[in-house]
């Protein structure tokens, strides 16, 4: 019996069903819900973002004035683009007005976040006094009370007068003008200080007093530790203001008065890109300028992220 026993083949035993088996009706429910619950955003991402872009690619090739039928041009409206002399003024000054407020902006955000960093009495209200313009900056009513502030005879007007310097009101002189908007962005510099004062409080301190027994001077110590241990931020808040000064319109639109001027002085690109489309109802023009933008200013970026790998500095693995 034994013999025929172990002579007989072993039964086999049942195979364990797979996890991923019992699971995968479950994780088909799950994934589901997920898409569920975003199909709101899925559907006014395609309707309200993607749709449009597609859109606007399709008219920017063609003659469109919002009431007749597209008709297909090709190149032409890019080639007219560059030979129009108000267009290269709007490509002028926007690109003055980047590289004149997007630093300007920086540099006062990062001083200050320099003072807020160190303990003092009332601290919590000045960082909110601080970043309060940049929740009202943009709006329109701010727009027409820095309008007031630099008009002939203001606030402004009377200041600079007092210290004998007569050149009138800023808003109604083509040198001045474009300025005022300068003033008016750097003025909401809250929003780059707080990052900044996140970055600042994320240096580690032994850093400043070992450099200090060095005897290394408070110029030192920020050049030679700060900088490089909030390179990672600084580089954020120069890659997103460059992004939001080519994309000005509201300020200068209504501090112009609706005119983007004198003289074309405050003609931004945003604010050529709408006289186009909306006044004369050249929506072909107009997208084809919108893609222009985007290329610029992804041209910008990605010159950005390149110079990134000579002064930015992450911590090992952070990247």
């Amino acid at each position: 019996m034994t013999l025929v026993k172990d002579s007989l083949p072993a039964a086999r035993e049942p195979r364990p069903v797979a996890a991923d088996a019992r699971r995968r009706p479950g994780r088909r429910r799950e994934n589901l819900a997920g898409y569920l619950f975003m199909s709101p955003w899925i559907a006014g991402f395609l309707l309200l973002t993607a749709g449009p872009m597609v859109a606007s690619l399709y008219f920017a090739f063609t003659d469109y004035n919002l009431f007749n039928t597209p008709k297909w041009v090709g190149f032409d409206n890019f080639t007219r683009m560059f030979d129009d002399p108000r267009w290269q003024k709007s490509v002028e000054v926007t690109a003055k007005y980047v590289v004149i407020g997007t630093p300007l902006k920086l540099l006062l955000a990062l001083g200050v976040a320099l003072l807020l960093a160190q303990s003092r009495r009332g601290q919590a209200f000045y960082r909110a006094a601080f970043y309060a313009p940049s929740l009202i900056g943009a709006s329109v009513s701010v727009g027409f009370v820095w309008r007031s502030l630099f008009s002939d005879g203001a606030v402004v007007d009377r200041t600079q007068s007092f210290f004998g310097w007569h050149v009138g009101g800023w808003v109604g002189n083509a040198d001045w003008v474009l300025y005022c908007l300068v003033a008016l962005t750097v003025w909401q510099f809250g929003a780059p200080m707080v990052i900044f004062l996140a970055g600042l409080k994320q240096v580690p301190r032994e850093l400043y007093e070992a450099a200090e027994m060095d005897g290394a001077g408070p110029l030192r110590r920020f050049w030679n530790i700060t900088l490089p241990m909030i390179s990672p931020v600084l580089f954020f808040n120069v890659l997103l203001e460059t992004i939001h000064s080519f994309q000005i319109f509201g300020s200068a639109y209504v501090v112009s008065n609706t005119q983007c001027g004198p003289a074309d002085a405050t003609l931004v690109y945003t604010c050529y890109l709408y006289q186009q489309g909306f006044k004369n109802a050249q929506m072909g023009f107009a997208a084809a300028m919108a893609w222009m933008l985007l290329l610029a200013v992804a041209l910008v970026t990605a010159v950005l992220f390149w110079s990134q790998k000579k002064w930015v500095h992450y911590e090992e693995g952070a990247r």
